[in-house]
């Protein structure tokens, strides 16, 4: 079995995609109370009860990238047969704590056929990964990507950052790169004004992203290369998710005026630092997040994720628990990024070491 020599991506991601389950589960956390009827009555109750083929595709979907994740960070330690079991056994127990608690919130309810879906899903996932992990293919992919990044502390925190961030700009309620959600209807579509200070917040979060992607990659053309994927990815994610989700007069909302002005400015910023190295590199992408971080506070507003609801034609919970999760990672992306340039500063000592 192929053991990568850097196995903390996956450990990563893991742990992101359960804080995520937790939050999507037990939002609004709030309101909490004695359930009105036990754990066990609600396993014991009709499977068909309340429920749509919509919301089991939902959780099943759900749980499907957690049982991959568990699996793929499993057989690092242990063989396939038992990755798989333990795996399921993990998801299984995650959604029975999330359905135990969502017993003492009003707002949410219990029910056993989302642990029968949820731990459906993360079999299949887990079923997934123990398939295409012994594979060859997936080892030279591995070695690939190790072979492509710096090597030391913080690397696979970094790339871990960088899907976090790709995980919110691909809702469309945001602007491209935006940290402000749309609030827009079709009456007031004429008098929308454009925002400079949108225009900024975009150009920053540009920076940032590349910022992140010159300290990874050995390469600089390879980093550019990654960036420019990276947004025709989100564009087109955006574009999807707007698409399958919004109401047809804001299918393009989010590529606004604001959007087109911060890309061109962020590309600028990023032409500037892309001859900078190590040290220097890192002190620009902090000071870089801190403005960041200071725009996006004093732009972004709470109530904005509600707002944003009516651009959507679905109206299901778990739209809102996305828009709220998006929100979160934005304000601890840059956050994370002060974590991560401790990480890199230490890596970059040690390699200044090396070549005395």
């Amino acid at each position: 079995m192929f053991v990568p020599r850097r196995a903390l991506l996956r450990r990563y991601l893991l742990a992101c995609y359960v804080l995520m389950i937790i939050y999507a589960s037990l939002s609004p956390f709030a309101d909490w109370q004695a359930p009105t009827i036990s754990f066990w009555q609600v396993l014991a109750a009709p499977l068909h009860q309340a429920y749509t083929a919509f919301d089991a595709l939902t959780n099943w979907l759900a749980y499907l990238p957690l049982g991959l994740l568990l699996a793929l960070t499993l057989m690092l330690r242990y063989r396939v047969g038992h990755s798989l079991a333990l795996a399921t056994l993990a998801a299984f127990l995650l959604s029975a704590s999330m359905e135990f608690m969502q017993g003492y919130l009003p707002s949410r309810a219990s029910a056993n056929i989302d642990l029968l879906t949820n731990t459906t899903g993360a079999f299949c996932g887990a079923l997934v990964a123990v398939s295409i992990a012994p594979q060859g293919g997936f080892a030279r992919i591995t070695q690939w990507r190790i072979d492509l990044m710096q090597r030391g502390a913080g690397v696979d925190f970094g790339l871990a950052l960088v899907l976090l961030w790709m995980f919110a700009q691909i809702n469309p309620s945001l602007p491209m790169l935006g940290n402000v959600f749309l609030a827009a209807s079709p009456a007031s579509l004429p008098q929308t004004a454009f925002s400079l200070w949108g225009g900024v917040a975009v150009a920053a979060n540009l920076w940032l992203i590349g910022l992140l992607l010159l300290t990874l990659f050995r390469n600089r053309q390879h980093a550019v290369a990654t960036l420019l994927l990276i947004l025709c990815a989100v564009a087109l994610g955006k574009f999807i998710m707007a698409a399958v989700l919004l109401r047809s007069w804001a299918l393009m909302l989010w590529l606004n005026g604001e959007a087109m002005l911060g890309l061109l400015a962020g590309l600028g910023l990023l032409g500037v630092s892309a001859c900078l190295r190590g040290k220097v590199l890192l002190a620009v992408m902090l000071l870089a997040a801190l403005a960041y971080m200071l725009l996006a506070f004093a732009l972004m507003d709470s109530t904005a994720p509600v707002g944003a609801m009516r651009l959507y034609h679905w109206h299901y919970g778990h739209l809102r628990n996305f828009n709220h999760m998006v929100q979160i990672v934005s304000v601890l992306f840059p956050l994370l990024l002060w974590l991560y340039a401790g990480l890199s500063y230490r890596r970059i000592i040690n390699q200044d070491r090396s070549y005395r």
